[in-house]
């Protein structure tokens, strides 16, 4: 058993799986490439901002680097999951939203990255499926 605080600690979010190729020399992998929505880094850039009545630069007497615009960039990782047997044609998960966890360590799997962790079910029987979110969800969206 896991404590309820130890499973908070887990980041279950929406992605949207953007290519998918069997890894080579390997019966069960496949190489994910996953969209996990826009993510905003700010870019800072010296600019004069309020001329000498800036406050900042009239206190230090040197020009301020201030964020002038934000940069909108997606969180695009490589996933490496163990699923090639459910799936003889990888191209057919393009498009595809399902679950991952995204706040694993990245680890190595076959010389390949891998940076989270796919969500699936099977059966002893065989049977197999994703977890797939409601089509409508959004790229990036975190579990509750």
């Amino acid at each position: 058993m896991i404590s309820y605080d130890d499973f908070a600690k887990v980041e279950i979010k929406v992605g949207k799986i953007l290519s998918a190729e069997k890894i080579p020399a390997t019966d069960k992998l496949l190489k994910l490439s996953v969209d996990f929505g826009q993510v905003t880094e700010p870019v800072a850039t010296i600019a004069p901002v309020g001329g000498a009545a800036d406050s900042a630069e009239v206190a230090s007497g040197t020009p301020v680097a201030h964020v002038v615009m934000e940069e909108m960039k997606r969180d695009v990782r490589q996933i490496v999951s163990g699923i090639s047997a459910y799936f003889p044609e990888p191209a057919t998960l393009v498009g595809k939203k399902c679950m991952f966890v995204t706040n694993l360590e990245p680890r190595k799997i076959k010389g390949f990255e891998s940076n989270g962790m796919l969500f699936a079910v099977s059966t002893a029987d065989g049977k197999f499926s994703l977890l797939e979110p409601n089509p409508d969800i959004p790229e990036g969206t975190k579990a509750k």
